[in-house]
């Protein structure tokens, strides 16, 4: 006897939903294309050996944490985040990112993104992509150097770019003598908001600042800099710092130069920052207002921190045919 016809199309028809289902609750993901255990199949470990490398480093110099968490910044402003960040001159390509004014010389970081692509090679070879390498290494320094307050989970997914050029980051980056207008535009091409140019900004209060980043426009010229960190700043920094040349580096937060905390707000209030785009958060109401808060409501900057990353961390990753994950993070494959 003939099975109904209505029976017969059940099957396909309930296949169909369950796989329209499936589509949907993925892209509905906060995270799509990205996903949270992105690696936990293919390479179980990933995200404890790079937690593993980043802790020893930060042990034996924090500076290196506040160099991956300003990576990551530099290489997803710049043709996403795609680790195009990490690409070494070729024949084929003289010039790429790295050497780019924005990053040349004062980006760090790269021994450390190859000393974490060794050990996850010699784990899992060919897996873990250089671009989640970035991620995952400043989502850790955002642990480690705040003492377990920033904790957060990083998705994962991205592949790593074939395209790298010099002129790109000069578009994409603004320079720290930038006004807030200059700053929430920049921000605001890469679907950031600004208030996440405030929060990200916290992010300086670790690492290093080359004395050429401030001199020009906040010594050599009328600034409101704190009279007191301005005798400072010129006791250590020449009046003619260029790049490249004579051009000692100081801490960003001499309050709590190691710790990741809410400090930098309270240096914007005080006028003891060093750039004119930390000064510029207090030319607007909007913004003024969020430096308040998150200097003085403990947590609040944290929390906001956290998702911010992850959302910066999202920006026009590749996936797909679109990339690879490098063997040799400095080089892409050649199949």
């Amino acid at each position: 006897m003939a099975a109904p016809v209505t029976s017969t199309l059940k099957m396909p028809v309930l296949a169909a939903l369950t796989f329209l289902l499936l589509a949907v609750a993925c892209r509905a993901s906060p995270y799509y294309p990205l996903e949270l255990g992105y690696y936990r199949y293919k390479c179980p470990q990933a995200e404890a050996i790079v937690k593993a490398v980043m802790e020893k480093a930060i042990f034996h110099n924090p500076g290196n944490g506040a160099a991956v968490i300003r990576m990551l910044f530099h290489d997803c402003f710049v043709e996403g985040c795609d680790a195009s960040v990490l690409l070494d001159p070729t024949p084929f390509s003289p010039t790429p990112e790295k050497l780019s004014p924005p990053n040349n010389p004062s980006l760090r970081g790269f021994e450390l993104i190859d000393e974490i692509k060794h050990a996850l090679e010699a784990a899992c070879p060919g897996v873990v992509s250089c671009a989640d390498i970035i991620a995952f290494a400043a989502r850790d320094a955002s642990y480690f150097l705040s003492h377990g307050r920033v904790s957060f989970d990083m998705p994962a997914g991205r592949l790593d770019g074939t395209f790298s050029n010099a002129s790109e980051p000069l578009k994409f980056l603004v320079p720290p003598a930038s006004n807030l207008s200059a700053l929430v535009s920049s921000f605001a091409v890469k679907g950031m908001s600004a208030e996440d140019l405030v929060v990200l900004s916290g992010a300086h209060t670790v690492g290093r600042s080359h004395c050429s980043s401030f001199v020009p426009d906040r010594l050599a010229a009328p600034s409101d800099i704190n009279p007191g960190l301005a005798w400072f700043l010129r006791s250590r920094c020449p009046a003619n710092a260029t790049s490249g040349g004579d051009d000692p580096t100081v801490m960003q937060d001499a309050v709590t130069p190691n710790d990741m905390d809410n400090q930098y707000y309270r240096n914007v209030l005080s006028h003891t920052v060093l750039f004119t785009s930390d000064a510029a958060l207090l030319t607007s109401p909007e913004t003024a207002k969020l430096v308040v808060d998150n200097a003085r409501i403990p947590g609040w900057w944290e929390d906001r921190f956290k998702k911010a990353m992850v959302k910066m961390a999202s920006i026009q990753v590749k996936t797909g045919y679109q990339g690879q994950v490098r063997r040799n993070c400095r080089a892409i494959n050649h199949y």
